[in-house]
C-alpha cells in the first residue's frame, strides 16, 4: 500500500494512525541520515588526516634519501676536483720527465762530438744511459696513471649524473606529496583544470623496496668508485714522490759522474801542459847547446886551421931543417885531437838535432793530446752543464 492509501482512511476522511507512523517513520529516517552524515565526516576526516600523514611520512622519507644523496654527490664532487687536481699534477710531472730525457739525450749527442780519442763508453756514459732508461721507464708509468685517473673521473663523473638525476626525481616527488600533504577539497578545482593542461607521464609500479633500492644502488656505486678513487690517488701520490726521489737520485750520480770525469781530464790536461812546459824548455836548451856545440866546432875548426898552417909552413923549412921534432910531433897530434874533437862535436850536433826531433814530436803529440782534452773537457763542463744546469726535479 502507497503512502496515501495508508493515509486515507476507508470513509474518506485522515488516517490519524497512519500519519502518525509515517511522521514516526520519517524522523528516524531523518535521524539515521544525521548520524550517517556524522559517520561519514568523521570517516573521511579520518583518512584525510591518515593520508596528511603517510604524506607527510612519505615526504620525511624522500627527504632523508634526499640527504644521503646530496652528502654523496658532495663526496663525488670534492674527489672529482681532487682526481682532476691530480691529473694536473701527473701531467706537469710527465712534462718534466719529457724535458729531463730531451737534455739526457742532447748531452749524449754532445758527447759524441768528442775527439774518437776521447769517445770511451766512461762511467758519465753509463750514468746517462741509466738516467734515459729511468726517465722513459717513469714517463711510462705516469701516463698509465693518467689515463686511469682520467677514467676513474669519467666513472665518478657517471655516478654524479646518476645521484643528480635521482636527486632530481626526489625533488619533484618530495614537491608533490607535499602539494598532496596541503591539498584541500577547495583546492581540488585547480587541481583539475591544470590536468587538463598537463599530460601525465606515464608511471610504472615500484615498489617501497625497489624505489630504496635505486637510490642503495647508486650510492653503493659512487662508495666503490671513491674508494676506487682513493686507492688511485695513493697510488698516484705513491708514485710521484718515488718516481721524483729516484729521477734526483739519478741525477745527482750523473752529475757527481760528470763532477769526477771533468777532475779527471782536467788533471790529465794539466799533467801534460806541465809536461808541455818542460819539453818546450828542454827544445830551447837543445837548440842552445847545439849553437854552443857550433861555436865550439868553429873555435876548434879554427885551432885546427892554425895547426895546419902551422904545420904547413915547416914544410918550408931548408932540407936539412925538415926535422921531426917535438914541435912538428905536437902539431901532428894537434891535428889529430882537433880532427876527432870536431868530429865528436859534429855527432853532438847530428845527436842534438836527433833529440830535438823528437821533442818537437813529443811538443806535437802533447799539443794535440791537450786540444783533445780541452775539447772533451769543453763538451763535459760547459756545454753538458749548460744543458743540465736547469734540470731540477721538484717534488711533483
Amino acid at each position: 500500500m502507497s503512502v496515501p492509501d495508508r493515509i486515507t482512511g476507508k470513509g474518506g476522511g485522515p488516517n490519524l494512525a497512519g500519519i502518525e507512523v509515517m511522521r514516526n517513520h520519517s524522523e528516524l529516517f531523518r535521524a539515521e541520515c544525521l548520524r550517517l552524515i556524522s559517520e561519514t565526516d568523521k570517516a573521511s576526516k579520518r583518512m584525510q588526516i591518515q593520508d596528511s600523514n603517510q604524506l607527510g611520512q612519505r615526504v620525511k622519507d624522500i627527504q632523508f634519501l634526499r640527504k644521503e644523496l646530496e652528502l654523496k654527490l658532495e663526496e663525488v664532487i670534492v674527489e672529482i676536483d681532487d682526481l682532476i687536481a691530480l691529473k694536473s699534477r701527473v701531467l706537469k710531472a710527465l712534462e718534466a720527465c719529457k724535458e729531463v730525457l730531451r737534455v739526457t739525450v742532447v748531452c749524449l749527442e754532445e758527447r759524441m762530438k768528442r775527439p774518437h780519442s776521447e769517445r770511451l763508453h766512461d762511467e758519465v756514459d753509463t750514468e746517462l744511459l741509466k738516467e734515459r732508461e729511468l726517465i722513459e721507464g717513469v714517463a711510462s708509468v705516469l701516463q698509465r696513471v693518467v689515463e686511469q685517473i682520467i677514467e676513474q673521473i669519467r666513472l665518478n663523473r657517471s655516478g654524479k649524473y646518476h645521484l643528480e638525476h635521482d636527486l632530481k626525481d626526489k625533488f619533484e616527488a618530495q614537491c608533490i606529496d607535499n602539494s598532496c600533504a596541503l591539498m584541500t577539497t577547495h583546492s581540488i578545482n585547480n587541481l583539475q583544470k591544470s590536468k587538463n593542461t598537463n599530460a601525465a607521464l606515464p608511471s610504472l609500479p615500484v615498489t617501497p623496496k625497489q624505489w630504496e633500492n635505486i637510490s642503495d644502488i647508486h650510492i653503493a656505486k659512487v662508495e666503490q668508485q671513491k674508494a676506487n678513487s682513493l686507492s688511485l690517488r695513493a697510488l698516484a701520490e705513491s708514485l710521484l714522490e718515488q718516481t721524483a726521489a729516484d729521477m734526483q737520485k739519478q741525477l745527482q750520480a750523473t752529475t757527481e759522474a760528470f763532477q769526477r770525469n771533468v777532475q779527471e781530464i782536467k788533471s790529465a790536461k794539466s799533467q801534460m801542459e806541465d809536461q808541455l812546459t818542460t819539453i818546450m824548455s828542454e827544445i830551447a836548451g837543445q837548440q842552445r847547446i847545439r849553437e854552443d856545440l857550433q861555436v865550439a866546432i868553429t873555435e876548434n875548426e879554427h885551432c885546427l886551421s892554425l895547426a895546419q898552417a902551422r904545420l904547413d909552413v915547416r914544410r918550408n923549412r931548408p932540407a936539412r931543417e925538415q926535422c921531426h921534432d917535438p914541435a912538428q910531433s905536437q902539431l901532428l897530434v894537434e891535428i889529430q885531437q882537433l880532427t876527432l874533437q870536431i868530429s865528436r862535436l859534429r855527432e853532438a850536433v847530428a845527436q842534438s838535432e836527433m833529440e830535438q826531433r823528437a821533442l818537437v814530436s813529443c811538443q806535437l803529440e802533447l799539443q794535440e793530446n791537450i786540444e783533445v782534452k780541452a775539447s772533451a773537457l769543453y763538451i763535459d763542463e760547459v756545454v753538458c752543464a749548460q744543458h743540465r744546469e736547469t734540470t731540477i726535479i721538484h717534488n711533483f
